[in-house]
């Protein structure tokens, strides 16, 4: 069975192994595959295994081979899951591989603009500690976490893993309560509507899928009604913010600071107004990078495939139509 990968650079950049996948075909991996290359590498491919390679519907049904896409990450948006539908080809993601690894990053953005260790850590080294009158010196206000009020957006097992960190810190937290639900105050954490969590809290962290609902779902209009104090912190997807009304909301001060491992196009083009904005820290799409993280992708991908072809395939995402189980 040919199997092909079109972008495993992200994955594996030399730390792993592809022996798995090996193991179980013809295997080809591809570092990147630009768009115009994607026909050609694929061709006569059963199985394809992508990570940011945009699979569309033109593409799928240029490939009469394909009978599986793993997607080698948890949202699936890059493949065209009507056409994949229709056309008999199962499609899986990767589901739970990096609930820690995110929580951990969002974490240390949040850090970040408590201590400010980086920015510190460079005046000491700039001479400042040395040059001191005092044992101690602060060139920021420093913040601490208890009893402040951390409000998450979207709370699946991400969001629920930030909530156990944040209860540990002795944060109060609220979870936004899904349109059409009802808000609930008796239980912990308290469920309410967006406008509230964002009125009431002193942290805002994303954590919800891209959806039509969620996209721009952070604009100005959302930001107006958190604290001027308040952080946003955004670890999921960057389409959910409106980039130009975040970066206005920094300058002129409407909240006090953005912590951001996504934006609404990666890499980003230099004319993001965010890259120049100010209190924004920024990481390129590293909360999921982990070795660990990648090593757990890895497995799952590999099970997925050796489920598929074993006939009972795991973690699909879509209804291939005519598509029988035990039958590859």
């Amino acid at each position: 069975m040919k199997i092909v990968v079109l972008d495993g650079f992200t994955l594996n950049p030399g730390d792993l192994n592809w022996e798995g996948l090996n193991s179980l075909g013809k295997l080809t991996v591809y570092d990147r595959t630009p768009s115009e290359k994607i026909l050609e590498r694929s061709a006569g491919a059963e199985i394809i295994l992508t990570n940011k390679t945009v699979l569309g519907s033109d593409m799928l049904k240029s490939l009469p081979q394909l009978k599986y896409v793993g997607v080698l990450a948890t949202g699936y948006n890059v493949i065209d899951i009507v056409t994949a539908d229709r056309l008999g080809i199962v499609v899986t993601n990767i589901p739970a591989y990096s609930t820690w690894s995110v929580a951990q990053l969002t974490f240390a953005l949040i850090l970040e603009f408590c201590f400010h260790a980086q920015r510190h850590s460079d005046s000491v080294m700039n001479g400042k500690w040395s040059e001191s009158i005092d044992f101690t010196f602060r060139d920021y206000q420093l913040i601490e976490l208890a009893s402040k009020t951390l409000g998450i957006i979207g709370f699946g097992n991400i969001g629920k893993k930030v909530c156990d960190i944040a209860t540990a810190f002795g944060m109060n937290v609220i979870v936004a309560s899904r349109p059409g639900s009802e808000s609930t105050i008796s239980s912990y954490p308290a469920r309410v509507e967006l406008p509230e969590l964002l009125s009431r809290s002193d942290i805002v962290t994303v954590h919800c899928p891209l959806t039509p609902e969620t996209t721009g779902m952070i604009n100005i209009e959302t930001i107006r009604l958190m604290k001027k104090s308040a952080l946003l912190i955004n670890t999921s997807r960057g389409p959910i913010v409106v980039e130009k009304d975040l970066a206005y909301a920094l300058n002129e001060g409407i909240i006090a600071g953005a912590g951001l491992d996504v934006l609404s196009v990666e890499p980003p083009t230099e004319d993001n107004p965010l890259l120049k904005a100010k209190n924004c820290i920024i990481t390129p799409h590293i909360a999921w990078a982990t070795l660990e993280a990648r090593t757990r992708l890895m497995e799952i991908a590999v099970q997925n495939v050796r489920a598929f072809i074993g006939g009972s395939p795991v973690n699909v995402v879509n209804q291939p139509s005519g598509y029988q189980k035990g039958k590859n």
